[in-house]
């Protein structure tokens, strides 16, 4: 090898060789690194835009159904439930949309129009079937089905109740269930349920009514 060759060769940058296979490997891949991260900017903001509209939705909505179930409990039904109503229609998406159809429904029951509250109860429960609200809401369901003359219906959600409250609340559900089977026709099935009651909830203020109705129904309390 020449001196010529040899020169070259030992004077050879290594940085340079490295900034070229750099510059290559960002030529071939650079823009597709680019575009992730423009991709993955663009979703976060996307996100961060979304979750704060949801928020100021559901200050909004939870505004107005406050505004709602203080008129309820001012006994303003009609329009407690019109306030309602046009959360549910407005902010339907939102935690206070759901809760709306609840509103709307314990409006509707005091205003005597079942059929409306069981629209409204189902509508909650369609969207939210689980919990302690949920299951008071199931009650008001069981109540209004109960109200509008479906006792098979009433009955069946009477029966689910029981347990999920307290031992009071059991044996009105039981009682209930109870006094619906037997205008249904259902004897056999309402002495089993005030058996019930006077056997496992002897202690509730329904055991002694309960007694009184085997009694009138011909059966005994055990």
């Amino acid at each position: 090898m020449s001196l010529e060759t040899r020169k070259g060769t030992a004077m050879e940058d290594p940085g340079a060789v490295m900034v070229d296979q750099l510059t290559s490997v960002w030529q071939r891949y650079g823009r597709i690194a680019l575009g992730v991260v423009g991709a993955i900017v663009v979703v976060a903001g996307v996100a961060y835009y979304t979750v704060q509209q949801n928020k100021l939705q559901d200050n909004l909505a939870s505004k107005k159904l406050a505004e709602a179930d203080m008129l309820f409990w001012q006994g303003d039904y009609d329009r407690a439930k019109t306030a309602a109503d046009e959360v549910a229609k407005s902010y339907g998406s939102t935690p206070s949309g759901v809760d709306a159809h609840r509103i709307s429904g314990d409006a509707a029951y005091w205003r005597g129009n079942f059929k409306a509250a069981l629209t409204e109860y189902k509508a909650y429960l369609s969207r939210n079937s689980s919990g302690t609200v949920a299951q008071s809401v199931r009650r008001s369901l069981a109540y209004s089905l109960d109200s509008d003359k479906q006792y098979a219906e009433a009955a069946k959600l009477y029966d689910g109740l029981v347990g999920v409250f307290d031992r009071e609340s059991s044996a009105e559900m039981l009682a209930s269930a109870a006094r619906c089977v037997l205008v249904a026709n259902d004897k056999a099935g309402a002495i089993q349920r005030y058996q019930r009651i006077a056997t496992e909830f002897g202690e509730t203020s329904a055991a002694q009514a309960a007694r009184v109705k085997l009694a009138e129904l011909g059966a005994p309390a055990n």
